[in-house]
C-alpha cells in the first residue's frame, strides 16, 4: 500500500499523503466504514472517487484512526473526535491528510494546470505576479496562493469569507517552501503558518493557525 510521503511538521503534527494506484477492491480491504460513510460511498458514481475515499481511510490508519473517530459539522468541516485536528484533501490520483494533537490545520493539493491563470483574478491580485520569469513560474506561484487560501478557508469553515478580500497570502520565493497569511474577517484578524512543496505537477499546502494568531 503506498504511503507517498510522510512528513512530520512537528512533534504533535504530521501530514500523510498517499498516491492512489490501487484497485477499488485492495483499497476496501480492511476497511471498516460507518454507515453514513457507507451511505456516501455507495452514492459515489465514480470509480476514482471511491478509491480516494478508501485511500484517505488508509490514510487516517496510518495516523491511528478508525472512519468511526471522524464526523462532519454542519459547514461540512472535519472534526477527530479524541479532539485533535484534522483536514482532508483529495485531487486526481494523490489524497492527504493533516493531522495535529495541538493546532488548528488546513490541507490542499492540486495539480499545477494553465487554467489558473483564468480564475486568478477571482482570489489574489494577478498585477502582482508579472515580474515572474515566465507562465509556468507563474502557474506554480498561483497554485501555490490558491491552496494556501483554500487550506486557510478549511480551517476558517465560515461563509461568506472570501479569498479575494479576507485572505492576504504574504509573497514568497519558490525557494522558501513557506510563508504566512492571515484572515480578516467581520473585523476579526487570525494569522497562520504556512508550507508548501511541489511533486508529480502537483502542490501540496498546508496551513497552521498560529497560536493566538
Amino acid at each position: 500500500m503506498p504511503i507517498y510521503k510522510t512528513i512530520t511538521v512537528s512533534p504533535t503534527t504530521k501530514v500523510y499523503i498517499w498516491k492512489v494506484t490501487e484497485p477499488e477492491s485492495q483499497l476496501s480491504r480492511n476497511v471498516e466504514l460507518t454507515s453514513h460513510c457507507q451511505n456516501r460511498m455507495d452514492g459515489m458514481k465514480s470509480e476514482a472517487h471511491r478509491r480516494a475515499f478508501l485511500s484517505i481511510r488508509h490514510l487516517m490508519a496510518e495516523a491511528g484512526y478508525k472512519d468511526s473517530d471522524l464526523y462532519y459539522d454542519d459547514f461540512g468541516k472535519p472534526h477527530l473526535k479524541d479532539g485533535s485536528y484534522i483536514s482532508i484533501t483529495h485531487s486526481h490520483n494523490f489524497t492527504g491528510i493533516i493531522v495535529s494533537e495541538t493546532d488548528e490545520v488546513g490541507i490542499d493539493i492540486e495539480m499545477q494546470r494553465d487554467k489558473i491563470l483564468n480564475i486568478a483574478h477571482k482570489f489574489t491580485p494577478i498585477e502582482e505576479y508579472k515580474t515572474l520569469a515566465n507562465a509556468e513560474a507563474i502557474i506554480r506561484k498561483l497554485t501555490i496562493v490558491w491552496g494556501a487560501k483554500e487550506s486557510l478557508y478549511k480551517i476558517y469553515a465560515q461563509q461568506g469569507l472570501s479569498f479575494l478580500r479576507h485572505i492576504n497570502v504574504m509573497d514568497f520565493t519558490f525557494d522558501d517552501s513557506r510563508t504566512v497569511a492571515e484572515i480578516l474577517y467581520k473585523g476579526k484578524k487570525s494569522q497562520y503558518d504556512v508550507e508548501f512543496f511541489e511533486f508529480e505537477g502537483f502542490t501540496c499546502v498546508y496551513a497552521l493557525k498560529m497560536m493566538g494568531g
